[in-house]
């Protein structure tokens, strides 16, 4: 018989499985009741770095997870995308340094 951590990460194991991209890789694992779903850049050379996102039991538990875990971890792909951002125009101390 499986324990709540052991079945919430299992569930959401088995959610990441679905899920295939070409640039980036996924994984979890327990953390207190919950899970941390962990979001790597394949190509580990680059200077980026590891996105982490905690789900929760309530989360975990609840009948539409599914779902809520893709509007998730949509979001947080959103996040980790942006946070990649080496410069942007709102990078204002770099631009003065720069001259521009």
């Amino acid at each position: 018989m499986e324990t709540f951590p052991d079945a919430r990460l299992n569930r959401v194991l088995d959610q990441l499985r679905l899920y295939e991209h070409p640039l980036l890789d996924f994984s979890a694992h327990a953390k207190g009741d919950g899970v941390e779903v962990v979001i790597q850049f394949k190509d580990r050379s680059a200077p980026v770095h590891t996105y982490y996102f905690d789900l929760h039991p309530r989360d975990l538990d609840h009948p539409q997870f599914e779902w809520s875990f893709q509007r998730q971890l949509f979001d947080s792909l959103h996040d980790y995308l942006i946070e990649m951002f080496v410069r942007t125009p709102q990078s204002r101390a770099e631009r003065q340094r720069d001259g521009l």
